[in-house]
């Protein structure tokens, strides 16, 4: 991938995970029982069915919210027949809202030199220069685990390294980071040949360079602080994380409530966000997300009969999120059997 593309994708991945809750905090040094956690949850097979649905209504009209998770267990089959049913009956299917970046190609050519310097640690240095030792052992330990033998991740900012690693360790857990649900909601709509409708917000990069220089000057101990939470979890959460797969797999909606949800990108989003401009940029773009979807949602429901609408199901718990900005526009809203 062009790597002013990457660095640009990583800002609107940023807006994109940001719609969570504040996460809870993480224990610094693990204890053996935290960590033996990541043992206990043996993940479900086979066909399985799936969380229920909330249903919104006004007057004879009603919008579906399927609940999405991830990661999943890699290994088991969703057995979406209610799902299925109900795309076959609406006239549209309203996904979560799409954040895209846009900027210049040519432009974008001229900035390489930058962009690989922002994607590394400044003068060329390696994590084992960067983190403190007891923090690089943690690293090096999980990255033996889960990477293996690549030396060009060493170089990469801590932000940029605790990405990597999350992806890789969540691959070898027996769990997908894939939106399985989006995917089988999709080959239903085109089977019933309903119209797949996503909110796309674009972020309009107008000076590129700049965006740049803002994204150098958030190195520093909160880019450290976004490697440590990732590890951190990595070394509590991977249980929990089976466990929480294993819930909307099997459609227990009252664990997935029950079940803690700490997230490193609390503190990911924090060292991104350090630099001022980059902060109102992000406030921005995640109340555009927010707003945008809410609108086409209003829509849907004033022109449907019957609309399916896909979002993450912490989003649907969170207490002021788009579920409860929904009810308080008047909506009524019966959660899920």
């Amino acid at each position: 991938m062009h790597p002013i593309r990457t660095l640009l994708l990583l800002f609107a991945a940023t807006v994109a995970t940001a719609q969570e809750a504040p996460s809870p905090t993480l224990p610094d040094n693990p204890t053996p029982a935290q960590t033996a956690q990541t043992l206990e949850a043996v993940l479900v097979t086979g066909e399985q069915p799936g969380p229920g649905l909330w249903k919104v209504t006004k007057g004879d009209h009603v919008l579906w919210i399927l609940g999405t998770q991830q990661p999943l267990p890699k290994n088991f089959t969703w057995r979406a027949a209610e799902v299925e049913k109900i795309i076959a009956q609406s006239q549209q299917v309203l996904s979560d809202a799409d954040v895209g970046v846009h900027v210049g190609f040519f432009r974008s050519i001229f900035l390489l030199p930058s962009v690989l310097g922002a994607k590394k640690n400044g003068d060329g240095k390696t994590l084992h220069e960067v983190l403190p030792p007891e923090l690089y052992a943690r690293w090096l330990a999980l990255k033996q685990k889960y990477i293996g033998r690549d030396n060009g991740v060493e170089r990469l900012r801590p932000m940029l390294a605790a990405n990597e690693l999350y992806k890789k360790a969540i691959k070898k857990s027996g769990l997908t980071p894939d939106n399985l649900a989006q995917d089988v909601v999709n080959f239903y709509a085109k089977k019933s040949k309903v119209p797949v409708v996503t909110p796309h917000v674009k972020l309009e990069i107008e000076d590129p360079k700049q965006a740049i220089a803002d994204f150098k000057s958030t190195a520093g101990s909160l880019d450290v602080a976004c490697l440590e939470r990732t590890i951190a979890r990595l070394e509590t959460d991977l249980g929990a994380m089976r466990a929480r797969a294993n819930a909307w797999a099997i459609g227990d909606l009252e664990a997935l409530k029950k079940l803690p949800y700490p997230d490193q990108r609390a503190a990911c989003i924090a060292a991104v966000s350090s630099n001022p401009r980059l902060a109102e940029q992000l406030r921005q773009a995640r109340q555009r997300v927010d707003g945008d979807w809410i609108a086409a949602a209003d829509a849907a429901i004033a022109r449907n009969a019957s609309t399916l609408a896909v979002l993450p199901i912490v989003e649907l718990l969170r207490p002021d999120g788009r579920l409860a900005r929904l009810r308080a526009k008047g909506y009524a809203i019966e959660d899920p059997q």
